[in-house]
């Protein structure tokens, strides 16, 4: 089994801040490009279902229910896959562990494009969550092999980055593919937007497997002095744990800290947030009065670029000031609050748009939470606890759209559905302030304090 520290070589000569930026700035040209490409993939082929929704439901005369139930049902199996994933790659690497998972989820969502009953399209979706199960996970985990926790807001928000990318790129890509290629072969157009969406993933996950590393004493690209660098920066951080201790009991260790459970709870309700938007995004624009697939890609373009932005400036700030608690709590509170008011815009396309791209780009900004975690519990607890915490969390991207959808199904109003989960989100907001350790970021790199 691998290591999860760095080894223990000879005691480092004292390093500059220079130095120790050029080594991170080595790593993150080689690893965020790498990861980040990969996320955009997989969120892609989790959200294209609310591109193809716009005509798939027509087509196979799926109702707002079915919709709700089928994209949210891929997090079920999600859910039971998540930990033993993060387990396991802990054994194996995350290079093996991520080309298991993306070969097989680009497989599947490929394969969504033949589904004709609700139940295939259960399936798939199932299928979906079972095979995609870990990678997000694994990767905040992976991100904890590289990065100290004063670095690691910044990158896990360049990561997580992905999350807005893919709408902007998606959307415009999904709509174009709608419009233009339906009829082509005899498929419809939803049928190629799983097919051209999901199959890349396949061929990024050799990518993924030839260009990275397991840890960064295994990168070739990283001379000795460099690895040595990353080392004593990790071991200052006390981040690294017992690798010698059985992972049974690492799982154990999880499930007795009470701020897994705490921090779960924050995670569903910033799942509840992105995936209210992201899901249902492509509806509410077509409800402004827009029919061409197209537009209605290119305009989901604007909130989504609204929310990369959110997730650059709020975790630029956080690293900064070194706060992680408000700004997560301003996400959910602020970001739902103003996704709500859009209910009350009377269908004005100006106006909501402006609202959209406001909530987005707090919404968004949400993803600052995965910061927390890594420092806020045991280092016995942290591999299996960022799993139980995604996979509990994950749950709020199955209440979410599974609610809204029979609410607004019984009821015919969208607004029904969004009220309850703007409570639930906000209550989210409450929970980070009053409950998350005040010492949410631990500082392991005293020069890198920011200047006040």
């Amino acid at each position: 089994m691998n290591s999860p520290h760095l080894g223990a070589q000879a005691s480092l000569a004292p390093t500059t801040r220079t130095e120790q930026d050029a080594v991170w700035t080595r790593i993150n040209r080689r690893v965020v490009p790498i990861v980040l490409i990969a996320y955009i993939m997989a969120f892609l082929d989790r959200i294209n279902v609310g591109y193809a929704k716009l005509t798939m439901q027509s087509d196979l005369q799926f109702s707002d229910q079915v919709y709700g139930l089928g994209a949210g049902i891929f997090f079920i199996t999600y859910l039971l896959f998540e930990v033993p994933s993060n387990l396991w790659m802990e054994r194996v690497g995350a290079r093996l562990t991520f080309l298991r998972i993306m070969v097989l989820w680009g497989i599947t969502s490929a394969a969504s494009a033949f589904v004709t009953t609700p139940t295939q399209f259960y399936v798939a979706r199932l299928l979906l969550g079972m095979f995609e199960a870990g990678f997000f996970p694994g990767v905040i985990l992976y991100l904890t092999y590289w990065y100290p926790s004063a670095r690691r807001g910044r990158v896990t928000g360049l990561f997580l980055f992905g999350m807005p990318i893919t709408g902007v790129i998606g959307g415009p890509l999904s709509g174009y593919i709608l419009k233009h290629f339906d009829g082509v072969l005899g498929w419809h157009g939803w049928q190629w937007v799983f097919v051209l969406e999901g199959l890349p993933a396949v061929i990024m996950g050799v990518i993924v497997y030839l260009l990275l590393a397991d840890r960064p004493e295994q990168a070739r690209w990283l001379s000795a002095r460099e690895k040595a660098v990353v080392r004593e920066a990790m071991a200052a951080d006390h981040f690294a744990g017992d690798g010698t201790r059985h992972q049974r009991n690492r799982l154990l260790a999880a499930l007795a800290d009470p701020q897994t459970y705490v921090l779960s709870f924050v995670y569903f309700t910033c799942a509840c947030a992105v995936y209210t938007l992201t899901f249902w995004l492509p509806t509410m624009i077509r409800g402004l009065g827009i029919t061409d697939m197209a537009q209605v890609g290119l305009y989901s373009a604007i909130p989504f670029g609204c929310g990369g932005a959110g997730i650059l400036a709020l975790s630029y700030s956080s690293d900064r000031l070194r706060e992680r608690r408000w700004h997560v709590a301003s996400t959910l509170v602020v970001g739902s609050l103003v996704l709500y008011a859009t209910q009350f815009l009377d269908g004005a396309f100006v106006p909501t748009m402006i609202a959209l791209s406001i909530a987005s780009f707090f919404i968004f900004g949400c993803a600052l939470f995965w910061a927390i975690p890594p420092t806020c519990l045991s280092p016995d607890a942290s591999a299996a606890g960022i799993a139980v915490i995604s996979a509990i969390g994950i749950l709020g991207g199955f209440v979410s759209p599974a609610l809204i959808g029979w609410l607004k199904a019984v009821t015919g109003s969208f607004s029904a559905g969004l009220l309850p989960m703007t409570a639930l989100i906000c209550c989210g907001g409450l929970v980070v302030l009053t409950l998350v350790k005040r010492d949410a970021v631990r500082v392991g790199e005293p020069d890198l304090e920011p200047k006040t």
